[in-house]
């Protein structure tokens, strides 16, 4: 279990606290949503909470199986709807790895990605498209 403690600070900013490490991370409202756009949004950290999870799980496949991630990146575009409702529409990744890895290794890899925390937890009416980019 970890507690979040999250403070109202104003003009549609919160100032969340990671109590187990004391970590800070302020949001802001998005400026097509009456916010500033200054900072992440909240759904800007689920986007940014996706990629980091895929990544972290590629990595634990990677110390498994003795592979070198190092300098793997992952982009994710969000996209809003606001139909029915204002929400997240599509979260498209895309994930490069610039070390030569066999197919078994990317099938790994791709199994890790699909399977992260994060993944799992998103409303399957989120469009969820995941290129990967291998080195050749």
């Amino acid at each position: 279990m970890v507690q979040i403690d999250i403070a109202y600070q104003g003009q549609l900013r919160c100032l969340a606290t990671h109590t187990p490490s004391g970590t800070k991370l302020s949001t802001d409202a998005p400026k097509d949503n009456m916010g500033k756009g200054e900072l992440f949004s909240p759904t800007d950290l689920v986007a940014a909470a996706l990629g980091t999870c895929m990544l972290t799980i590629m990595g634990i496949v990677a110390q498994r199986h003795g592979l070198n991630l190092e300098g793997s990146t992952i982009t994710v575009v969000k996209e809003m709807v606001s139909q029915p409702v204002r929400r997240i529409g599509r979260l498209a990744v895309t994930i490069n790895v610039p070390t030569k890895l066999s197919p078994d290794d990317q099938r790994r890899l791709e199994n890790g990605v699909v399977t992260c925390p994060v993944h799992k937890s998103l409303h399957p009416d989120i469009d969820i498209p995941i290129t990967f980019n291998w080195a050749k």
